[in-house]
């Protein structure tokens, strides 16, 4: 029986998709004697004259976009989409497009949405404040739907023509490059927007953070987690994130205090904490002379969370409890593990651990239906489970039922040699 494997899935560093909740929503411009300052007083493009003269229009306009607001897409979509069809006014064809734009992304359309506000930006009748702001949000829309590049060309042609600079832009900016695996452009971006404000946004650092990970800076992303952490000793967020970071850097010893602190301090609740902190014990137990201790305690912390209710008892957890007792030496409470993991699994590997442990133990009639249940449900190695089952039964003095199993295992190609020396020895000659 080959050892289980703990496959290394544990926190990895997030970084958040801030998307916008409030699309802007223009308004038609009024040409009074209103003095605003500009948004966009720099800007290198030709503010252009309105041609929105039609009060009918105006008033559609409004009414549109109220329906907007307020999420009613029918109304919306019965007033907006008229005034695009036949309205005199570009002015009023670009409002009702930016309308409509917002009401698709709101309904979750985010494709459509990118692709009605190019339409309105296209008329080239917003002025600028309206045209710049909505040029951003063609980048905010362009980052949720994961077009990264065109996130970047869309930002450089904000900046470039409306001459403004901010460090939520720079924000967007890295959190792109950082999906697009250019991490240095990443780093530089974050950097820049965190040196414009005095109030930079926590999902900053974890794009910073994982842009340095990422470049093989661990020592930085390290320094900034720990910085954070610092900060906010008490905020799970700031931990998982100072946990991934030791985690990826292989610093599984520091990972493993920092949320014991935690536990012990009784805020370890999230069930992904939770269940990190049990596979880290595991790996270090895999790695050591003397698995049992580690193991043990990897056992325990599953145990207490699922008495606590901050770990679900369901099948993986039962059958991830079942591989820590095993690798602990404690084969009675690693059986009982893996028959807790049996009704909810989806395969038969906890019945397989469980029947073997069984054999060790010379259990052949309980190891027998759980062998039959595991090939029945499906296991990785489904020679090795006829291989155990033909040695089950001729425990069990059932040498034609032994002889049956073996030669399952003999058309398994992974266990074929050795079945077939098998089947040779006791005389079996197909």
């Amino acid at each position: 029986m080959k050892p289980f494997h703990l496959f290394r899935t544990l926190a990895g560093a997030t970084v958040a998709l801030a998307l916008i909740s409030s699309p802007l929503m223009a308004r038609p411009h009024k040409a009074d004697t209103d003095k605003k300052e500009a948004l966009y007083p720099d800007a290198t493009r030709e503010a252009p004259k309105l041609d929105l003269t039609s009060k009918k229009d105006q008033k559609a306009i409004n009414e549109g976009l109220d329906a907007v607001s307020l999420g009613d897409k029918a109304k919306a979509e019965q007033v907006l989409e008229p005034i695009v069809e036949s309205s005199k006014s570009k002015y009023a064809q670009a409002l009702a497009l930016q309308g409509l734009a917002n009401l698709k992304y709101n309904d979750g359309d985010v494709k459509g949405a990118i692709g009605t506000l190019q339409k309105s930006l296209a008329i080239g009748v917003m002025p600028n404040d309206t045209y710049f702001q909505l040029l951003y949000e063609l980048a905010q829309f362009q980052m949720a739907d994961e077009q990264y590049q065109a996130t970047l060309d869309t930002i450089a042609k904000w900046r470039a023509e409306g001459k403004k600079e901010t460090a939520d832009s720079y924000a967007l900016e890295g959190n792109a490059y950082y999906r697009l695996e250019k991490y240095p452009e990443a780093i530089a971006a974050v950097q820049k927007a965190k040196s414009m404000t005095d109030k930079p946004k926590e999902s900053w650092d974890q794009i910073l953070m994982a842009s340095y990970a990422q470049s093989g800076q661990k020592d930085q992303a390290m320094k900034l987690a720990q910085e954070q952490l610092a900060a906010n000793p008490n905020d799970p967020e700031a931990r998982a994130n100072a946990v991934s970071v030791l985690v990826n850097a292989e610093k599984y010893p520091e990972a493993i205090q920092l949320l014991e602190k935690a536990r012990a301090a009784g805020t370890l609740t999230d069930e992904k904490d939770n269940m990190t902190l049990a596979k880290l014990y595991l790996l270090q137990a895999q790695s050591s002379n003397d698995p049992a201790p580690n193991a043990a305690k990897a056992a325990q912390v599953l145990q207490d969370g699922i008495a606590k209710h901050t770990i679900t008892g369901n099948s993986e957890t039962y059958k991830l409890m079942g591989q820590s007792y095993e690798m602990a030496g404690n084969s009675d409470k690693a059986i009982a593990a893996y028959n807790l993991a049996l009704p909810q699994a989806t395969d038969g590997e906890s019945a397989l651990r469980a029947a073997h442990l069984l054999m060790v133990e010379n259990k052949f009639s309980q190891a027998k239906p759980l062998l039959e249940q595991a090939i029945q449900k499906g296991v990785k190695h489904k020679g090795t489970a006829y291989m155990l089952l033909a040695e089950t039964e001729r425990g069990l003095k059932n040498k034609p039922a032994a002889i049956a199993a073996m030669k399952q295992a003999a058309q398994q190609p992974e266990t074929a040699e050795k079945a077939k020396a098998w089947l040779k020895t006791a005389g079996v000659s197909k």
